[in-house]
């Protein structure tokens, strides 16, 4: 009898738990809970997707929570130094992971030429603590320290060549880079290289290849599909490919600072497309930058990131792309960590990557700051009749606006 007590005081206890759910289930279903089955006509208000394209399909909504909190307009701050450095320090903490920099850069002449009022040398020298690159460096003839400009390459999805889209092939004559930096030059600075037409008037000039391009591409070719792999890479070992342009971009400008014929006081920096966002990044981030010239690249994200602008593709816009950056500055918001430096931006009205309604919301945001400053004076910005082109006519304002600023 005692061996069956606990044997019925478990099956009352399993009675006790399982009728309740048992009268549950029998119950009646709450009309609440029954599925309902509509026609087509009484469709429920979603779609049946998450993309347009490569877009998400909220993409307004997303903008719309966009509000660049520390954007000078927005951020409260009432020093602007503070914000300055606040805004810079952001920026620096979005461009990731940075190599170690160089203790020495350690440069070597390779090759030299005497070109029409200058030297060109092609050079080597430590950009960092991990690589050691060539650039090429042009330097006037004569005696003194010379103002200096860092020439800073454009994208293209031409991968071949970087520094010789600025500066005419060094010991290149006759050969295959030569005729393609050539024809770059044409397509896209109305015949001239730039970095030569600088160095002519009296400018120390020093372009290196951005990571990707001319002899710091792949050792196995050049391919535009690689970049997004590359990109994603360095995104799993903490880099990002923006930052480490930017980079290396300012340890050019550390370079430049060093040289005994340079004028550390008056370096300035310059570019078109990709190189015109290189331009003012390196204004912001680098405070031994003194002037910049900035041709056809500036715009809003409002503008940039619809379904159908050239941006949303992927592969080339990762070399300009800072991870978390739009959750605290627009893109003129970082332009304008440069104020109250001088500043020239110059964008085209036929330009079918950079909308001009884009371009203009940039152009009095940045205007907003330097007036700000009381330094309106010092930005510069114009719209030119030209599709996404760096003319002559372009190239003179620039050289005058340098004459006056450096």
């Amino acid at each position: 009898m005692k061996a069956i007590l606990p044997l019925l005081a478990a099956t009352v206890l399993t009675w006790l738990v399982f009728l309740p759910l048992q009268a549950q289930n029998n119950a009646p279903v709450n009309q609440s809970q029954q599925t309902v089955i509509v026609g087509e006509d009484e469709m429920p208000d979603y779609e049946p997707y998450g993309l347009l394209n490569a877009m998400p399909a909220f993409l307004d909504d997303i903008k719309q929570d966009l509000t660049f909190p520390l954007a000078w307009r927005n951020s409260g701050y009432k020093d602007f130094g503070r914000w300055r450095r606040a805004a810079r320090q952001q920026l620096f903490d979005c461009m990731g992971q940075l190599p170690p920099t160089s203790r020495s850069f350690d440069y070597l002449i390779l090759e030299r030429e005497q070109r029409n009022g200058y030297q060109a040398l092609k050079i080597v020298f430590d950009i960092s603590g991990y690589c050691r690159i060539p650039a090429y460096l042009l330097v006037p003839d004569g005696q003194g320290r010379f103002p200096a400009l860092v020439a800073l390459h454009d994208h293209g999805a031409r991968f071949t060549i970087g520094k010789e889209k600025m500066i005419r092939p060094i010991g290149q004559a006759d050969s295959q880079k030569l005729q393609e930096a050539e024809g770059w030059a044409v397509n896209c600075y109305d015949g001239v290289f730039t970095g030569d037409f600088f160095a002519q008037n009296g400018y120390v000039v020093l372009s290196i290849d951005a990571i990707f391009w001319g002899e710091r591409g792949r050792k196995e070719g050049a391919s535009y599909e690689a970049q997004q792999a590359f990109a994603s890479n360095l995104f799993q070992l903490g880099m990002n490919w923006c930052g480490l342009i930017t980079f290396d971009d300012m340890q050019s400008v550390e370079f430049l600072s060093r040289l005994p014929f340079v004028d550390a006081r008056r370096i300035g920096v310059y570019g078109h497309s990709m190189g015109a966002h290189r331009a003012w990044m390196l204004a912001a981030a680098s405070e031994k930058v003194r002037a910049g010239v900035a041709v056809c690249w500036m715009n809003t994200t409002q503008y940039l990131m619809t379904a159908t602008n050239n941006q949303n593709k992927g592969g080339s816009a990762y070399s300009m792309l800072l991870p978390d950056i739009r959750r605290y500055l627009d893109y003129p918001d970082v332009a304008s960590i440069a104020c109250p430096k001088p500043m020239y931006f110059m964008n085209g009205r036929q330009d079918k990557l950079f909308p001009v309604e884009g371009v203009e919301d940039a152009y009095k945001i940045m205007h907003q700051v330097w007036d700000s400053q009381g330094a309106d004076w010092k930005l510069k910005t114009e719209l030119w009749d030209v599709p996404h082109f760096f003319s002559r006519d372009m190239q003179q304002q620039a050289l005058e606006f340098f004459q006056k600023q450096l």
